[in-house]
């Protein structure tokens, strides 16, 4: 024996289902709701075969209206249900945005902290599937400009078996953002995968000479870059983000403090973004550590083209990353 668990192959989707079916049988106050979750399954395929499972009760079909069925959330969260309301695309979302930003986040603070709204919301995010503008932006950046909610984003097999769990546990209202390139990736998780910690950043891969800060999707492109920099002779160390909001300062200045050096990786648009609020912080709280300007890589601030070669142009790839940290590294070694 030497002491590893136990690994299965899987996908990043089947990972998520697997989250959900955890939360559904764990608690009986858990259930799902969200446009085409039941009879058809999901519209990435995440909930499919739940309805069989579960029944009509706990998995929910609800009419095209985000901003009614995220309404029937909080109501169903203040009532003493816990449940999950799935929004097909994050560009959706903005159909609910008056129920998450006006109720959810602030019935709390209403309340005098009387009533808490435990209440989860999954959604799909980002670019890369030929899905065009209405379907493809990353903006949990946005969200996580909002006092009252909690904004995660699993870029990791585990992260998105286990984080489900933990933000059912929360009081308050938690965004999971999942980035719909990765629901086919796949990899090995831990046969007795369950609940994940999502108040820290994670440090993926050690370096010394420059710390890339991301997450989602792009998480998987800096430790491609990465990869790529090592054979050069650059020392790149890599933080998933994991949580948006709050995010977790300690891990990101300590990694700066180590490497002096700092890129954000960002899919969402540069003006205005997370990557902005990060490279403030840094600025703020670890300026005397630098030896180079803070940079970001995001997205062009353009609506997310159809055409695949334009979509790949418009957001961070691994050999963009590669390019500016090379220009980093060089510029101010």
């Amino acid at each position: 024996m030497n002491g590893k668990p136990e690994m299965i192959k899987t996908t990043y989707r089947e990972a998520a289902r697997e989250g959900l079916r955890d939360a559904l049988a764990r608690d009986p106050r858990v259930f799902l709701m969200g446009e085409d979750v039941g009879h058809y399954g999901g519209c990435f395929a995440v909930s499919k075969g739940l309805l069989q499972e579960f029944g009509p009760e706990r998995i929910r079909d609800t009419p095209l209206s985000e901003l009614a069925f995220t309404g029937m959330g909080i109501g169903a969260a203040m009532g003493g249900m816990r449940p999950i309301v799935e929004i097909m695309t994050v560009n959706f979302s903005l159909l609910a945005l008056d129920q998450i930003l006006n109720n959810a986040a602030t019935l709390l603070h209403m309340s005098g902290g009387q009533f808490n709204v435990p209440l989860v919301i999954r959604m799909a995010t980002g670019a890369g599937k030929q899905l065009a503008a209405q379907h493809a932006h990353s903006l949990e950046g946005w969200y996580a400009h909002i006092p009252g909610i909690r904004v995660v984003s699993p870029a990791t097999l585990a992260d998105v078996r286990g984080m489900l769990w933990t933000a059912l546990e929360d009081p308050d209202p938690v965004l999971i953002f999942e980035n719909n390139t990765l629901y086919t990736m796949e990899g090995e998780l831990a046969v007795d995968a369950g609940p994940v910690d999502i108040d820290h950043a994670r440090v993926l891969r050690e370096g010394s000479d420059v710390s890339i800060i991301t997450y989602s999707a792009s998480l998987h492109k800096s430790l491609a870059a990465a990869e790529t920099l090592a054979g050069e002779g650059i020392s790149a160390e890599v933080i998933d983000l994991r949580t948006l909001r709050p995010l977790d300062d300690a891990t990101i200045m300590g990694s700066v403090a180590k490497t002096h050096r700092a890129l954000i990786v960002d899919e969402g648009w540069r003006s205005g973004g997370i990557s902005a609020e990060i490279s403030a912080r840094i600025v703020e709280q670890a300026f005397y550590e630098l030896d180079a300007p803070v940079e970001r890589l995001c997205s062009a601030e353009v609506p997310i083209p159809y055409a695949r070669h334009m979509e790949q142009a418009a957001i961070p790839q691994a050999e963009s990353i590669v390019a500016t940290v090379k220009r980093m590294v060089k510029s101010h070694g």
